[in-house]
């Protein structure tokens, strides 16, 4: 069966072959269904007649009716304006051209009545409107009665004379002829048990909303249906995992004991023995665990994995961790050795530069099962790679990670499937984990090990320089060492900045005394190893780097972290790279320059680093900041790919619509009851690939 929303969108009265083609290009847009779900960004509320006494600059559009007086030019050449005196009849305000000056002035006649509607600004005493939107009174514009939808488009399109209204008639026309093709893709109890309305009205309503009212209604019932198929497909793969893959049963604490009472050198932290004992629930219940454990920089994962891997062990199976990067890799290796080696337990380490001749014993010993632990990097999914029983995968960063890649490391037993436990040190806000992440359990260290100091951040300007260079002096007499992180390598025309080698001459003419290091992406690798090694022994005091230490290498001794032209950074950025200090006791310091112009979501950054140390609330504010695409650094996950909802405003919404997911797989898992058949419908109808089971297919 064809689907009528398939319809390629050039057989659209008004659109046509060579149209199709822009639409493709610049809104991906492809066949009806595409066009429907184009939806509004905003709406002009068009009910309303403002008179001229009542308006201010504060207000976002305004509508007025009324007659020109009088025209008059002012300035000359590029800076000649157009200024049209408009009253409606009591008070006068000003409509300003810039442009097309003369077209303006042989459309628009004194004496005409007119409906403007713009933008208010202030210019002195005065109101004015710049380039409004002007048509002539007529019956119909005057009733005031509608929201006019405004449409994303791209400049090409508007280069073609395809602006928002021209999108908003061809809506009309597709609505026209869509209507009776447009079925109800909730049941009716879900309906009425969220007070929603029917999917024929909402599409409507979106489009054309007759009050703010239905429109409300509108954006309500098509945000909780997105969301409620994003979750009840998260949620369908979790129970499919946890009915169809057994898990092996590791419940001998024995070795786990051992561990605690002789060689944990720190007492753990309330949020760590929760984790724990979650943990540990998993990988006793007989099903295959498959966790997200979070916490931020510094708050104890790697010992949290340790204590798993030692479950793991004591049931004689093998443990591997996979990390993105080698000095990750490298880095784990050197913490999780010094306790396997007080335990007795062998470990290695294996990574693109390990030499041939060294892999062969790693694989002798895997394979026979004498091998333990194996940390490494993308070469632990190497076909050559063989368990003798492989009990955890632990994936570190693991949006680093594709899926593909993952699965290949849980494919390497045979018989059962390993449980696998998932790390990030990127706070994930709750919503977007629940999107994300939605197939899997998720557990949160959220608090950090006894006698960590907070890190102290501070905001300086660029003219506070020589206070930030005896500061570091001060710093490195009593023998700590500094990072310095910029944003750009080579100066960019654009974006006046300092760029890293300016910054790294600066630094070695303000300390012609110290020893300074430089790393950058654009090194090869044995560099980049090479200069970090010497800091991390301590042989340089100041790094100078761009963002490849965001993720990467504990240095103790590194105190304090000065972030460059910290403006051009995000929130969650400056927030890891602030991680890379306050590994030690000691107390450790962040300053953020920045230059005198900031933008107000640049100062809200800035702010709030400023404010607090916590990772969550840092990533909540980023999430309303920049929305959840640039939060995980790619718009990678196809949940994310939201038509309609947002889920920095909408997470009340997605707790609803996955509680109700829950509730209707629990009660049928296969949906075989007839009240449950138009979901069933909709998700055999839409798109195989598609992750957002919400759309008109």
């Amino acid at each position: 069966m064809t689907n009528y929303f398939d319809t390629s969108i050039e057989f659209l009265k008004g659109i046509g072959p060579q149209r199709a083609v822009l639409f493709q290009k610049e809104l991906k847009i492809f066949s009806f269904g595409d066009l429907i779900q184009h939806y509004p960004f905003r709406y002009e509320d068009r009910t309303k007649f403002y008179v001229i006494a009542e308006i201010d600059e504060l207000m976002p559009y305004v509508q007025v009716k009324g007659k020109f007086t009088d025209f008059e030019i002012v300035g000359v050449k590029n800076k000649k304006r157009l200024i049209g005196y408009f009253t409606d009849g009591k008070s006068e305000m000003e409509m300003v051209w810039f442009q097309r000056i003369d077209w303006v002035m042989q459309k628009i006649k004194p004496g005409i009545e007119y409906v403007a509607f713009g933008k208010p600004t202030r210019f002195g005493k005065k109101i004015n409107i710049a380039h409004p939107e002007i048509e002539p009174a007529t019956e119909n514009n005057l009733k005031g009665n509608s929201f006019q939808p405004v449409y994303p488009v791209s400049e090409k399109l508007k280069a073609r004379h395809i602006d928002s209204k021209q999108i908003a008639k061809l809506q009309l026309e597709l609505f026209r002829v869509a209507e009776p093709h447009i079925r109800e893709t909730l049941p009716e109890y879900l309906l009425r048990g969220q007070t929603l309305i029917g999917k024929k009205e909402a599409i409507r309503n979106i489009h054309f909303p007759k009050s703010q009212e239905l429109l409300l209604a509108a954006q309500q019932r098509l945000k909780f249906e997105e969301l409620f198929y994003i979750q009840l497909r998260l949620i369908k793969m979790k129970l499919v995992r946890q009915g169809k893959f057994k898990g092996q049963v590791f419940n001998d604490a024995g070795i786990l004991t051992k561990f605690y009472k002789e060689y944990l050198p720190f007492e753990l932290t309330e949020a760590q023995k929760r984790v724990i004992r979650e943990i540990y629930g998993d990988m006793k219940s007989g099903k295959q665990m498959s966790r997200l454990l979070q916490g931020d920089v510094g708050s104890g994962k790697t010992i949290v994995a340790f204590i798993c891997i030692l479950l793991v062990i004591g049931g004689d199976a093998q443990a591997a961790l996979m990390a993105p990067t080698e000095i990750l890799a490298q880095q784990h290796f050197t913490n999780l050795k010094k306790h396997a080696d007080l335990m007795g337990i062998s470990i290695a380490l294996l990574t693109g530069s390990v030499k041939k001749s060294q892999r062969k014993p790693i694989h002798e010993n895997l394979q026979s099962g004498e091998l333990k632990i194996l940390i490494g990097t993308h070469a632990l999914i190497e076909e050559e790679v063989k368990f003798k029983k492989l009990g955890l995968a632990i994936i570190d960063e693991q949006h680093r990670f594709g899926v593909a890649q993952r699965s290949k490391l849980w494919q390497k037993n045979v018989d059962v499937y390993p449980h696998v436990l998932v790390m990030t040190a990127t706070p994930i806000p709750r919503t977007l984990a629940m999107t994300l992440y939605g197939d899997l359990e998720i557990s949160v260290i959220d608090e950090l090990p006894k006698g960590r100091k907070p890190i102290q951040t501070t905001h300086l300007f660029d003219s506070q320089r020589l206070k930030v260079n005896g500061f570091i002096r001060s710093q490195v007499d009593t023998g700590r060492q500094v990072y310095v992180v910029y944003p750009l390598i080579d100066e960019s025309e654009k974006l006046d900045l300092k760029h890293l080698m300016d910054g790294y001459e600066s630094m070695a003419r303000a300390f012609p005394d110290l020893p300074i290091s430089i790393v950058h992406g654009q090194m090869k690798s044995e560099a980049k190893d090479y200069e970090m090694a010497r800091f991390v022994k301590g042989e340089t005091k100041i790094m100078v780097a761009t963002t490849v230490i965001e993720v990467g290498v504990d240095v103790p001794n590194a105190s304090v972290m000065i972030i460059e032209s910290a403006e051009r950074f995000g929130l969650s950025q400056l927030h890891q790279l602030r991680g890379r200090v306050g590994r030690g006791a000691e107390q450790s310091y962040c300053i953020l320059m920045t230059s005198y112009k900031l933008g107000a979501d640049t100062k809200t950054r800035i702010e709030t680093m400023v404010r607090t140390n916590n990772g969550f609330e840092i990533a909540e504010t980023d999430l309303k900041l920049r929305g959840p695409g640039d939060l995980m650094g790619t718009q990678q996950s196809g949940a994310l790919d939201l038509l309609i909802a947002d889920l920095s405003k909408d997470g009340k919404l997605l707790q609803q619509a996955r509680d109700a997911a829950n509730e209707i797989l629990t009660d049928d898992p296969d949906l075989r009851k007839p009240e449950n058949g138009v979901i069933k419908i909709q998700i055999e109808q839409a798109k195989k690939t598609a992750v957002n089971w919400s759309r008109i297919s």
